[in-house]
């Protein structure tokens, strides 16, 4: 059974030349292509909060919004002012690296990215002390 959920992680060819800053020309850029994966069958699913604790405390109800950190790139205001469609920034982390899930300026955890379905995901593959189980 292939399951939609796929990693971000195969470079394939043939590569595209690199236009603008961040990237020497000597660089190849690939696109990023998905592989499939073989998923065991899901059991029925579960509330991830257990209503009994969720009534004792409300806490377990807020919702927050979190951002996925990629990677970063630097460069100057005339080079981000010059920036054009196309134009190519490397980041400062490899493609098998994990990407950060950040609350409120805060790692909380790291995963890899995925695809579910036509949409980005995370596969959580460490969390931060305090959401540990």
């Amino acid at each position: 059974m292939t399951d939609p959920v796929t990693p971000l992680l195969t470079p394939v060819p043939p590569p595209i030349d690199p236009v603008g800053a961040g990237v020497p020309a000597a660089v190849a850029v690939q696109p990023i292509v998905f592989a499939e994966l073989e998923r065991a069958p899901t059991p029925s699913p579960t509330p991830a909060i257990d209503p009994a604790a969720a009534a004792a405390n409300p806490l377990h109800g807020v919702r927050a919004a979190v951002r996925v950190c990629v990677g970063e790139a630097e460069l100057t205001v005339g080079e981000l002012m010059g920036a054009r469609e196309h134009q190519v920034l490397r980041l400062d982390r490899r493609v098998d690296e994990p990407v950060d899930i950040v609350l409120h300026d805060q790692v909380i955890a790291r995963g890899h990215l995925v695809a579910v379905g036509d949409q980005f995901g995370i596969r959580i593959t460490e969390l931060a002390r305090l959401l540990a189980p």
